[in-house]
């Protein structure tokens, strides 16, 4: 769990990059806003096809293969960004960073499913990608101070290094899924390996079984994702990832552009973003504490409306500066909570909808079809900076707002604390 986590760090850390480099891009290459907003689609275009092709790859190879091949996609492309001297260059490198930064996900959320009990999934997966945040508030931290100094090349250089360094000992120490390994069975005895160290106790011969889903894999793929009892779970997952994504994304890659244009400083408007990602950090750990006990529908609810809110009420909050940014930083922060509460547990939701056969592929598809609205902030994003504050918080809570009728269609919600345990008696009933 812990490495997975960290992977996720690196994924989240690399993934904001280009939004806390984008003033001093903008500046360097002597372009406008406007201009960077195709290149930040092309990332987030690759983005969205290593989601899916990662997700196929976690289902057929194993999750941990495709998850430290994603890893040294992202860390080589982040790294030649150094070496940019155009937009072109850059896109290309952003659209194989995407890539990798992509197809890590769904492997990770899978691997947090498939080594936890079912009581505690949504929990694991939560606690995993709020490393998302996690690695973007950490690279705020590091961006304030990089690149008032350094400049945008040695945060590229860091981002490409650090991840590199992190693969070579996830190959080595993080392990396979056991849900995955039982259902090859040339993989048995890496299995057995596996459950006797987890278990401290030597495992027997005999074959091996996932009774809790076994039903839900005599089903074909397509059916497992588009079935009659599926389908409409599907659609409403995509969805509330799409509105969700535009909403975070207008933020990750658009937020300290606006801020600059407002007249606060690189290290600044750095600050900001890392406090919209604290906030995302606390607001994860929250929500899935609430929805352990309470199940996934209510909360979400909850917090979609308060996100949107919460985008509105940053309109009233003075920005200068030469005064005090503890406002600014506070609302961000509050901002930030609801929004990544939002779109982390949808992960976690995923889980729980899809089964393991499927389960990475699952995540995916919805996830990549939910990339859509991340590559629409490419060109939202930089329509509505131009447009003034108001215009842009109002894109963020209108996209929250769809996200909310999108997660009130969804029919197989997180089941409650109680609710699970009688769901769990059914099963092995």
């Amino acid at each position: 769990m812990a490495l997975t986590a960290l992977a996720i760090t690196f994924d989240g850390f690399d993934n904001q990059l280009v939004g806390f480099a984008l003033p001093s891009l903008i500046k360097a290459w002597g372009v406008t806003r406007a201009a960077f907003g195709p290149v930040l689609a092309m990332g987030l275009v690759g983005m969205s096809v290593g989601t899916i092709f990662g997700g196929h790859v976690g289902d057929r190879l194993g999750r941990r293969v495709a998850l430290t091949a994603s890893i040294i996609l992202f860390g080589v492309a982040t790294g030649l960004t150094f070496f940019a001297t155009n937009l072109t260059m850059f896109a290309v490198l952003r659209i194989l960073a995407g890539a990798g930064i992509g197809a890590a996900l769904p492997n990770a959320s899978a691997l947090s499913a498939e080594f936890t009990p079912i009581r505690r999934r949504a929990m694991a997966v939560s606690l995993t990608i709020v490393c998302v945040p996690l690695g973007g508030m950490l690279a705020g931290l590091v961006a304030a101070r990089v690149l008032p100094v350094a400049g945008w090349q040695t945060l590229f250089a860091i981002g490409g290094i650090a991840p590199l360094l992190f693969a070579g000992v996830l190959w080595v120490l993080l392990p396979e899924s056991p849900r995955f390994l039982s259902r090859h069975k040339e993989r048995w005895n890496e299995l057995r390996t596996l459950l006797g160290k987890m278990y401290k106790e030597p495992v027997g011969d005999g074959d091996f079984v996932d009774p809790t889903e076994q039903q839900a894999e005599t089903v074909s793929r397509v059916q497992a994702l588009f079935g009659p009892a599926i389908w409409r779970d599907t659609l409403s997952l995509s969805a509330a990832y799409f509105f969700s994504l535009l909403a975070v994304y207008l933020v990750f890659n658009w937020f300290p552009s606006l801020l600059t244009s407002e007249g606060l400083g690189l290290a600044a408007a750095s600050n900001g973003l890392a406090a919209y990602n604290f906030g995302g950090v606390v607001g994860v750990v929250l929500s899935a504490i609430l929805i352990g006990r309470v199940g996934s529908r209510r909360p979400l609810l909850v917090i979609s409306l308060c996100g949107a809110a919460s985008a509105i009420a940053m309109n009233f909050v003075p920005i200068s500066s030469h005064g005090d940014q503890s406002w600014l930083l506070g609302v961000t922060a509050a901002h930030g909570f609801f929004v990544n509460a939002l779109q982390t547990s949808l992960f976690a939701v995923a889980a729980h909808v899809y089964p393991t056969k499927v389960r990475a592929m699952g995540v995916a598809f919805s996830l990549g079809l939910g990339r859509l609205g991340a590559i629409l902030s490419a060109f939202v994003g930089a329509a509505v900076v131009q447009a003034g504050r108001l215009v842009y918080l109002e894109a963020i809570a209108g996209a929250l707002v769809v996200a909310f009728v999108a997660l009130a269609t969804l029919r197989n919600h997180i089941p409650g604390g109680l609710n699970q345990v009688r769901l769990n008696k059914v099963r092995r009933a």
